[in-house]
């Protein structure tokens, strides 16, 4: 059976969608953006400010779901511009040190224009 995730620790969903959900003992999230999830604004600003505020956030959602980033087995990272990609990896790198399958891809626009969403599947 499916299971939502929810946590006040991560922002709540813009549309409708569920945080993650948790079936068949993985946790699929949802992409995660740069909200701050005390005031639910875009706060951080740079790429690297804002990586670190999805990674927290990805984290919180995780840990609701009674995983973590280090069992993350495949992430998939939204950039809006290819040319962040060094500073987007080196502070996804730090939170992702298990090395998880990953892509990376460019989009023109990301929602309430960020400049980076990521996705995170783990194990529970």
């Amino acid at each position: 059976m499916m299971e939502k995730v929810y946590t006040k620790n991560a922002p709540d969903a813009i549309g409708p969608y569920s945080q993650a959900v948790k079936i068949n003992g993985l946790v699929f999230t949802s992409g995660q953006i740069a909200i701050n999830p005390t005031t639910g604004n875009v706060e951080a600003e740079g790429i690297e400010a804002q990586t670190e505020q999805v990674c927290q956030n990805l984290k919180n959602v995780l840990e609701a779901a009674g995983s973590s980033l280090e069992q993350a087995v495949k992430t998939v990272c939204f950039l809006a511009d290819m040319n962040d990609f060094a500073a987007f990896n080196a502070v996804y790198g730090t939170y992702f040190t298990s090395k998880p399958a990953r892509s990376c891809v460019a989009v023109k626009t990301l929602p309430k224009n960020v400049l980076v969403e990521v996705e995170v599947t783990a194990v529970v």
